[in-house]
């Protein structure tokens, strides 16, 4: 632990437990695991089937090296694809989990693939408490971490932990729409909170919580709040440290529990810079001290009375079918995810857990600190190709928005080139608008329909969609913006949005998406 002694505990928010959450009991089959460490005892109470039986030996893999990819590089502008660490096979070492343990605290198949404990195998509690004291940096003693099977599982958990039927839940105006989908069932609605260039506003927080009116809003004032911070799902906003604290603050005033989905935390690539400027820019080698230091704080550095419940998974880090992940919070909250976790999930699959664990022991702090630096950089050359490919088919102009999500902030305005002179003056009207994200892994457009003469005839909405239909036919899927929206109600002007995706598609299939986009875009308007 890297804490002083006088840092506080966690204060007492057992208040904010939900009804079904009280009346969770031990389970009772999990309350004699207690018993199974004893030494000399002989236990015939579970109905537990024999390692013997288990049909593996030995699981194992081949994995990469933690400095597999570079964490420093020198840019060769628009084609810098070419240069990429791909070009060469990154090197591997072998890894393996034995079905019996020569020590007792090696990682072995024996306990791993038996029934366990919801709270997860003992080597990766070890592992991911190192992560989180070194890395997020809980501002008081007690935080406790608990495994989950991804930050999906993750959120329902809470849902039913921390709220009842007929809630309701702050969140941003633009949302990860699972998130959303989870509360449906249990009846809890969601509190949009408008947004700006960092995410969630935090004087529109204040204002959402000071105004509210039980009577008319049918149900009291929210006590649980739901943020993505890093890389926010859909808008690639990054929130800084001056936003948490405001945010944080406000939530200590109105008695506030933030829940921290962050499954982009890592995936901090800066500014995007033209490839000019990447060009004359020094790169050098980052120590790791340095490296934590300059990632955007999580809400659990601030946090000294345990009102954050934090989710982490390795799905962006590792592999997302590992469905494996973890909560950071207080004891009380995470002993009843624990029991919770008991009669539904119970500890997330025995493979995964195995293998991530000794991938993890493996790489030592030090190795995964390589590794994620080396990822960042890994999605900072797709972000920037991706915009590199939009400079050679649009003409982008920087200017402050006028109004909208990011009002007053400097942003991308997007126009038609005109084809075959690339060096031309463009059409003067604008298609779309965008910020480049500085972390994560999507690019938020909003698209202008202000001069398209159906907009007044068929709506933002409709206008959104019959152009996604358009791209979806032309051989292009994205994500359209609406699905998006936390307030279904809202009317959404002139301004129709699209969520575009550069994580996961080969370089060349960016460049051609970026050529499909440009066309049935021009000739949605053309045609119009």
């Amino acid at each position: 632990m890297l804490y002083e002694k006088d840092m506080p505990d966690s204060i007492d928010l057992g208040h904010h437990l939900s009804v079904v959450s009280r009346n969770r009991t031990l389970s009772p089959l999990k309350g004699l695991q207690k018993y199974f460490g004893k030494p000399g005892i002989l236990s015939l109470a579970g109905g537990l089937p024999s390692p013997e039986y288990f049909p593996f030996e030995r699981v194992g893999a081949d994995i990469l090296v933690a400095k597999s990819y570079a964490d420093n590089s020198t840019s060769k502008g628009t084609f810098a694809w070419i240069w990429d660490f791909f070009s060469s096979k990154a090197s591997t070492v072998p890894i393996s989990v034995p079905k019996y343990p020569e020590s007792p605290e090696d990682v072995n198949l024996a306990t791993a693939l038996q029934y366990g404990l919801a709270r997860g195998l003992p080597q990766l509690q070890g592992v991911i408490n190192e992560l989180t004291s070194r890395i997020y940096q809980p501002a008081y003693a007690n935080f406790v971490t608990l495994i989950h099977a991804g930050n999906t599982d993750g959120w329902m958990k809470i849902v039913t932990t921390l709220c009842n039927p007929g809630e309701g839940v702050l969140c941003s105006e633009w949302t990860y729409p699972s998130a959303l989908a989870t509360m449906v069932p249990y009846g809890i609605r969601s509190v949009p909170v408008k947004m700006d260039v960092q995410g969630m506003s935090s004087t529109s927080l204040r204002k959402t919580l000071t105004e509210w009116d039980e009577k008319g809003r049918g149900m009291r004032r929210p006590h649980v709040m739901y943020v993505v911070p890093v890389g926010q799902n859909p808008t690639g906003a990054t929130m800084g440290a001056e936003r948490k604290k405001e945010i944080y603050s406000i939530c200590v005033e109105f008695d506030v529990i933030i829940v921290e989905d962050d499954p982009y935390y890592f995936l901090q690539e800066g500014p995007y810079r033209s490839p000019s400027q990447r060009l004359r820019e020094q790169q050098t080698e980052m120590t790791d001290e340095k490296y934590i230091a300059s990632l955007a704080p999580s809400f659990l550095k601030f946090d000294y009375q345990g009102r954050v419940v934090r989710l982490d998974t390795f799905s962006k880090i590792i592999a997302p079918g590992s469905r494996l992940g973890w909560f950071t919070c207080n004891p009380i909250f995470a002993e009843r995810l624990e029991r919770q976790g008991e009669t539904s999930t119970q500890a997330p699959s025995g493979f995964g857990q195995s293998l991530i664990t000794q991938l993890l022991l493996n790489w030592q702090f030090k190795g995964c600190l390589q590794w994620l630096k080396g990822l960042g950089l890994q999605y900072k050359q797709r972000r920037d190709f991706f915009i590199d490919c939009l400079f050679e088919k649009f003409h982008l102009e920087m200017a402050p928005a006028p109004y909208g999500l990011f009002e007053g902030t400097p942003i991308y305005f997007a126009s038609q080139m005109r084809r075959g002179y690339r060096n031309e003056k463009a059409d003067t009207r604008v298609l779309f608008s965008f910020v480049p994200p500085t972390s994560g892994m999507f690019i938020w457009f909003q698209l202008h329909f202000d001069g398209h003469p159906q907009l007044r005839e068929l709506g933002q909405e409709t206008l959104e969609m019959k152009l996604w239909t358009a791209l979806a036919e032309g051989g292009l899927l994205i994500g359209p913006g609406s699905m998006f929206s936390a307030d279904k109600a809202i009317e959404m002007s002139s301004q129709g949005h699209f969520r575009l995706s550069f994580s996961n598609a080969t370089y060349d299939d960016l460049k051609k998406a970026v050529d499909i986009f440009e066309k049935v875009l021009r000739e949605f308007h053309e045609n119009a």
